[in-house]
C-alpha cells in the first residue's frame, strides 16, 4: 500500500466534508468511482447537495470545471462544439462546447431532450467528441458527473439504457438526518465550497488511478462478480441484466473502495458494498416485477444474499480461496 497517495485521497475526502455534510458514503462511493476513472450519475429530488457535491471534488482536485443546466432548448452543439466557416483562412475551425474539461457537471440530465443526452454517449466512453466528422479528444483526467431528478417528476425525460450504461455508479444522496439539518441550517455546511482547498492535481489523479488499477485481486473474486452478474441476468424479475460493462465497472469500483479502506488488495465485501451502485441502473425490471412491486433494490439483496461469497482475506496475506 503506497502511504503517501493514500495520504493524498484522505486529504481530498476531508476537504469534502467540510462542504458536504452527514453524506460520508456517498463522498466516499463518489470518489471511489472517480479514482476508478469513471462516470457518476446521482439521482434524487432536488436540494440535498447534488450539485455542492459535485463542485466541491473539483475545487478540492483542483479540475477545471464546467457546469450546464440542462433544459429541453438544450442543443447537442451546447455540449460538443460547432465548426464556423472562417473567412480569412477559407476553411472551418472547431469552437469547443462545454464539454471540454475536467469535470463536466450535467445539472438535471433527464430535463433535455434525448438528442442532446445522446450527444454524451461518445464521449463518456471514448473520450473525445466528433464533429464534422473530425475527432477532439477532451482534456485528461475526464469525468461526467450528472444529476437527475426522480423519474416521473414534471419535465423529465428517461435516460436510454446505452446512456445508462456509461455511468460508473448511480446513487441517491437522500435527506441528511436531524443533527446534520441542524448543522445545515446554523451555516456549518458552505454550499459553493468557498473555504475549499486544492489538495490534489489532475496530474496526481491520473497517477492515483493506475495505482488502483494494479491492486491485487484474486481469481475467485473475478469469478464472484461474474457470478452476480450472471445471476442478474437470470433473475425472474429482471429483463435486461448487466452488461460485461457492468462486469469491468464492478472490478474497477472494487479495487478503488478497497483502497479507500486502506487495503492494497480485494477482498469479497469490497464486491458487495459497492455492487448495488454499480448495478442499480443498469437494470430492467420485466412485468412480473412492476405488477408486484417488486425493486431493483431488493433484486440485487436477494441476489447479494443468494450467490455464495468466496473466502475472504486476513490482513496482509492472502488465504487460499
Amino acid at each position: 500500500m503506497d502511504e503517501q497517495l493514500y495520504r493524498q485521497a484522505a486529504a481530498v475526502l476531508q476537504e469534502v466534508n467540510k462542504t458536504v455534510t452527514g453524506k460520508d458514503e456517498c463522498i466516499y462511493k463518489a470518489f471511489a468511482a472517480i479514482l476508478a476513472g469513471g462516470h457518476i450519475l446521482i439521482e434524487d429530488v432536488p436540494g440535498v447537495g447534488k450539485t455542492t457535491l459535485a463542485l466541491a471534488f473539483s475545487q478540492v482536485m483542483g479540475l477545471l470545471n464546467h457546469r450546464v443546466q440542462f433544459t429541453p432548448d438544450v442543443m447537442p452543439a451546447d455540449i460538443l462544439g460547432f465548426s464556423m466557416y472562417q473567412k480569412e483562412t477559407g476553411q472551418f475551425a472547431y469552437h469547443p462546447g462545454t464539454i471540454m474539461c475536467n469535470l463536466f457537471l450535467a445539472d438535471e440530465i433527464n430535463r433535455t431532450s434525448p438528442k442532446t443526452q445522446s450527444a454524451l454517449l461518445e464521449v463518456m466512453e471514448e473520450g473525445s467528441v466528433t464533429v464534422d466528422g473530425v475527432s477532439h479528444p477532451v482534456p485528461q483526467p475526464f469525468i461526467v458527473m450528472a444529476t437527475q431528478n426522480p423519474k416521473g417528476s414534471a419535465g423529465t425525460q428517461l435516460l436510454p439504457e446505452s446512456q445508462l450504461d456509461r455511468f460508473m455508479i448511480c446513487m441517491s444522496m437522500g435527506y441528511p438526518d436531524a443533527e446534520s439539518e441542524i448543522e445545515i441550517a446554523k451555516g456549518k455546511s458552505r454550499p459553493g465550497g468557498e473555504s475549499l482547498q486544492p489538495v490534489m492535481s489532475g496530474e496526481s489523479l491520473i497517477e492515483l488511478r493506475e495505482y488502483i488499477a494494479q491492486l491485487y485481486m484474486h481469481d475467485n473474486i473475478y469469478a464472484y462478480v461474474t457470478n452476480l452478474v450472471n445471476a442478474t441476468r437470470e433473475n425472474a424479475f429482471i429483463e435486461l441484466g448487466v452488461s460485461p460493462r457492468g462486469t469491468i465497472a464492478c472490478v474497477r469500483m472494487a479495487k478503488a473502495w478497497a483502497f479507500l479502506q486502506g487495503r492494497g488488495y480485494v477482498i469479497p465485501e469490497d464486491v458487495a458494498d459497492i455492487f448495488p451502485d454499480v448495478a442499480k441502473h443498469r437494470l430492467v425490471l420485466n412485468t412480473k416485477a412492476r405488477v408486484t412491486h417488486v425493486t431493483a433494490e431488493a433484486v440485487l439483496a436477494e441476489i447479494l444474499g443468494s450467490v455464495r461469497q468466496p473466502a475472504s482475506y486476513t490482513r496482509g496475506r492472502q488465504n487460499q480461496l
